[in-house]
Formats: structure tokens, sequence, C-alpha cells
């Protein structure tokens, strides 16, 4: 057995460095990152303000510990909360992390209202909230749930779109509805506005709590700082990771003051979370991000991939033959088969990352430029021309 655990498929390929939206191997290859670490490299690789806001914090302190008071932390809390329905952030160091620490705070505001029989969440089929006992049980999907023994109870799973099945899935014992406002893994399945408004009211009328799991979604990801915005509602508890950290470890779990009530001293804690390289990276993403102007363009780039990427679409229906998603979180449905659209656009020097329902994601950072954009089409355009070739 290799000294790495054999726990991931990887391409025979290594990257020893990045530039905006590309990466180089040592032998100087360049590669197109329309995968962007799988959606964590919001400001591609590089990027002058992170590299500078880490090399400061590097030289004045690493780590103490959240026995203590961490500037950082007070200050990346007091404008995440000032920018979104939050109250207060509990950070972490990844996604999984942020998922966990909202099934608790959830479990935890039923118990402290006197309701501890409620611990059970209802979520949705095909969903990834995570990769722990806890949240691949949540996510429910066989193929991460096989061979860990019994699935960590209280979690109840409904079709996709179906908002009678949730109505019907709520018992005595549930204490709310998590989703992904987009399913990432689950294939770029982006759910209606008014599917989620129905959440929303599913919930206020049943004395449940609303969890948002936006670490694929989240911080500029489609259009808007997190996507809830989009949706005329606010969840009570939101998961946050990936871009939030722009390639470096870190999340954060955001809530309201009344969901997070139980969350007192004790009741959670991480010792890495919220460390002050995380902090300080965190604050200079969130310059960048919140800069005027800034989303507009994200929006704008988005307009014109998605634009070019409906002509390339249709030029090859035997290859592709969909596109889903909303900014730039984009899924391209494919008629061959993902995988084979992702290996033939590795060989164009592209990288997209494969997805449930047949999908290829692209998921490019939020920087990208014109130029950038003509060359991913182009590239999607030769990788469809070759498969078609190899199928005659």
């Amino acid at each position: 057995m290799d000294a790495i655990m054999p726990t991931y498929g990887r391409y025979d390929l290594a990257f020893e460095r990045g530039e905006g939206a590309y990466v180089f191997t040592a032998d100087g290859d360049r590669y197109l990152d329309c995968g962007a670490g799988i959606a964590v490299n919001a400001l591609g690789h590089g990027h002058p303000a992170l590299v500078s806001a880490l090399q400061e914090q590097a030289g004045k302190l690493w780590h103490t510990s959240n026995l203590y008071q961490v500037p950082g932390q007070q200050k990346l809390a007091d404008r995440l909360t000032a920018l979104t329905f939050a109250d207060t952030v509990f950070f972490t160091n990844s996604g999984a992390e942020a998922c966990e620490c909202a099934i608790k705070t959830a479990r935890k505001y039923m118990s402290a209202t006197g309701q501890p029989e409620r611990y059970r969440l209802i979520t949705v089929e095909g969903a990834f909230h995570g990769r722990t006992l806890a949240t691949i049980a949540a996510g429910g999907q066989e193929k991460h749930l096989a061979g860990f023994g019994p699935k960590v109870d209280g979690f109840d799973q409904v079709p996709v779109d179906d908002l009678e099945a949730i109505k019907n899935a709520i018992t005595d014992e549930t204490a709310g509805v998590m989703i992904e406002p987009i399913q990432g893994e689950g294939g770029i399945r982006p759910f209606k506005p008014d599917y989620l408004r129905g959440l929303r009211k599913l919930c206020d009328d049943n004395g449940l709590l609303l969890i948002f799991d936006e670490v694929q979604t989240g911080v500029g990801r489609t259009g808007t700082l997190f996507a809830y915005e989009q949706t005329g509602i606010a969840p009570d508890i939101m998961a946050v990771a990936k871009g939030i950290g722009g390639g470096f470890p870190m999340g954060a779990c955001l809530a309201t003051q009344d969901a997070a009530q139980g969350m007192t001293a004790g009741s959670h804690g991480s010792t890495f979370g919220g460390n002050p390289l995380a902090m300080a990276v965190g604050n200079a993403v969130l310059d960048v991000v919140t800069a005027p102007g800034f989303l507009t363009q994200v929006k704008e780039t988005a307009r014109t991939l998605r634009q070019q990427l409906g002509a390339v679409i249709d030029s090859h229906p035997t290859v592709y033959k969909g596109l889903r998603g909303e900014g730039l979180m984009i899924g391209i449905e494919c008629a061959a088969l993902n995988a084979d659209v992702v290996a033939a656009l590795l060989d164009e020097k592209v990288l997209a990352v494969g997805a449930g329902e047949n999908v290829v994601r692209l998921l490019p950072p939020l920087t990208i430029g014109e130029a950038e954009v003509s060359e991913a089409i182009a590239a999607l355009d030769r990788a469809a021309t070759t498969l078609e070739s190899k199928s005659e």
C-alpha cells in the first residue's frame, strides 16, 4: 500500500505553482483551472492580496487556540454578520465541520427550548454535506455510507423538489430542514426560489429551523455573496467554507441569535478553527469579493461564458446536451460519459470536475477574464470533436 492512504482516484498529474486562473507542472505545462480546487480558489492562484495577508500574519502569530481572544475572528465575524442574516459565527477548518456545527446548533436549539426529542433533520436526495459520519448520513448516498457501519441516526431523506414529501416527513421529532440552494456534488441542481420559499414557510409553520449548506454556493460563486440572497428568504443557520478561505482551509457556521441560543460556553469547540492565519486570509478574501463592482463583474463573466457555452453545446449534441447552474457555478449536462469529457478536457489542458447526473462542473476562479473564457470555450469545442471522432 502507498504511504498515502489510497482513498482518492487521482490523475497522474501534479502542479508546482499557480498564477491567476492557471496552474503549472514542474515541466512548465500550463493548465487552465476551471475547477478551482472544487470551488475553493475563488480568487485564483497567487492572488496578491491573499499572499500578502498570509505572509504578514505568518510573521506575527500562527496559533494560540480559542482559550484566548483572536482579534481576526472578531473582525471577520463582525463583517459576516453585517453582510448576512446572521448574528453570530463559529469558525471551522472545513465545510464538513461547518455542516457538523450547523447540525449540532439545530439540535441544541431544540434542547435549549425544552424540546430535546426534536433532533431529526430532513434532507434531500442527491445532497452532499461532507464526509464525517454525521454528514454522510445527512447526504444519504450509499456510495459514501457503505462500509462505515450503522448510519448515524437523525436524518430523513425525501425526493428532490417535493415540498409535499417534506411536509409529510415532518414528525414530532423533526428539528429542521437542511439543504444546498444548488446541489454541487449532486450535479449542479438548483432549487427554484419558490421551492426554497416554500421550505421557509413550512419551517415557520412547524417551528423548525431552516439550514442552508452554502459551502459550494457561497462567497460570490453564484453572483451574489451568498445564494440565499437570490431567493427572497434567509435560513436560520448556514454552513460556509471553500471560497471563504480562497484556498486556505477554513469554514464557518452562521446563525441567528435565536437559532444559536443553545451554543453556550463548552457546547462546541475546535482547536484550529478560527486561527490567526485563516482569519487573515478570510478577511482578505472578503475585502476583494465585497469591493465595489466585483460581484457585478462575476455576473457579467458568467453571462458571457454561459452564452458561449450554449453555442458549443448546440454544436455537439452527441457530447453535450444542456446547461444548468447559476453564476460561475456551471454544470454541463453530458450525452457522452462525463468522465470521458473531463479526460478530454484534461488532454486540452483544462481542469474540470465531474458531478452526479452525468454532469461536468465548471467552477473557475471568480476572477477569470475574457481571454480565459475564450480559451475554455475553444477547449470544450475541441474536446467534443475528439470524442465525436472516437465514437465514429
